[in-house]
């Protein structure tokens, strides 16, 4: 996603569903339960991001416009002990210069509870910002770590952020840098301030990264797949693991943050890739060297296979991976999959789990969370009572 593509989506919201939620269970293995049916203005619209589960039953994520400002807002589901759940709005943002607006990637939470993001746009020089959330009694309080100033820094956050061991932050712009393509930064804590380095100026992403217990950081690019390696004294050294031409328009498609297994593989999509331009989910593997052997997991079909992966990847601890699709599935409005991993050495088996149908959700721009019962959680940009988003869950 660019954002030029987030203005021209709400134009979706005010379509009607035409499907019948009754159906869904005769056609379909698993279950899908609607947490939350957002309300828009005076509550929140439009969560593009992953619920950050607490570790405590709870999920906290954001929203990337409503709130009465309309500028998005952070939110916190909980279970009411009755089988339900209830949504609070933490915080809201004010927008332009008074802390940032528009939060299209997730939070994260520290040990202490605190809750880390990205804002998009607004802020002092419109480039967006770094916050953080504190609970303070009943309410919460924000603090912008860092405003972008659009140059050598970069502009536009729209993903979430990593934290090392040391609690520096990590992240990616979509805008600015050396070739307005984007950049790699981090966030340090120094004498109660907050210092931004760039580490790497790509190609231009909006997906997040990831870090492995050596503390190398991973990510995708418009058309490349990259690691930065530490050197020490805040020097990275960054390498291209691959590169892809664009699809099938034109456009630059690999999406999503990355995720790596035990191993040390790289997984990743590709938003319309594949054998059937679609969408496909690859896998980097790790050899000597420090050369690295792409493999082609999955190549989706479109239609009821489903179609544009724009999420990261989940993977489970027996390598089965799952994501969502923006569109396609039985209704055409997005799916639930799950790649079913070989016992030994065949392919991977592709099964929709969950096809939205609009009353139930539309469009989950997401990447899924688990809970510890292995049941599935996720968000809808669209769709649901009010057709400006969900947050669901999904049992086997």
């Amino acid at each position: 996603m660019r954002f030029a593509t987030f203005f021209a989506l709400p134009k979706k919201i005010f379509m009607i569903a035409v499907f019948s939620a009754l159906a869904i269970p005769l056609a379909q293995a698993q279950t899908e339960t609607v947490l939350y049916n957002f309300q828009g203005y005076n509550d929140s619209q439009g969560p593009y991001a992953a619920l950050t589960p607490d570790g405590k039953g709870n999920f906290y994520g954001t929203t990337s416009f409503g709130g009465e400002n309309a500028y998005g807002t952070v939110f916190e589901l909980s279970p009411n002990g009755d089988g339900g759940w209830n949504e609070t709005v933490l915080y809201v943002f004010a927008g332009r210069t008074a802390d940032g607006c528009f939060p299209y990637g997730p939070v994260i939470m520290d040990n202490k509870g605190a809750l880390y993001g990205t804002l998009s746009f607004c802020g002092p020089t419109e480039n967006g910002a770094v916050f953080k959330l504190t609970r303070a009694g009943e309410t919460w309080k924000e603090t912008i770590l860092y405003n972008f100033t659009g140059g050598a820094d970069g502009a536009g956050p729209t993903s979430g952020l990593i934290m090392d061991k040391a609690g520096n932050l990590y992240g990616t712009t979509t805008y600015g840098g050396a070739t307005n393509g984007g950049t790699v930064f981090e966030l340090s804590l120094s004498a109660g301030k907050w210092k931004e380095q760039t580490l790497y100026n790509f190609d231009g992403s909006d997906a997040g990264l990831v870090m492995d217990a050596a503390g190398h950081i991973f990510g995708v690019g418009a058309t490349t797949v990259f690691e930065l390696s530490p050197k020490g004294n805040g020097v990275w050294n960054p390498t291209v693991l691959a590169t892809f031409p664009p699809s099938r328009d034109g456009r630059d498609d690999l999406q999503g943050t990355p995720v790596l297994d035990n191993s040390g593989n790289l997984y990743f999509t590709r938003s319309l890739g594949g054998t059937h331009t679609s969408g496909a989910i690859f896998e980097l593997i790790p050899g000597k060297n420090a050369t690295w052997t792409r493999k082609t997991l999955y190549s989706l079909e479109g239609g009821d296979d489903g179609e544009n992966l724009q999420a990261g990847l989940m993977l489970d601890s027996a390598g089965n991976i799952y994501g969502t699709t923006v569109s396609g599935g039985l209704f055409s409005w997005g799916t639930v999959f799950e790649l079913i991993a070989p016992a030994g050495a065949g392919s991977y088996k592709h099964k929709v789990l969950w096809s939205f149908d609009q009353t139930d959700g539309e469009s989950p721009y997401g990447t899924l969370s688990f809970d510890n019962k292995g049941n599935l959680y996720g968000t809808t940009v669209y769709g649901g009572s009010a057709h400006v988003g969900v947050a669901f869950e999904l049992t086997p």
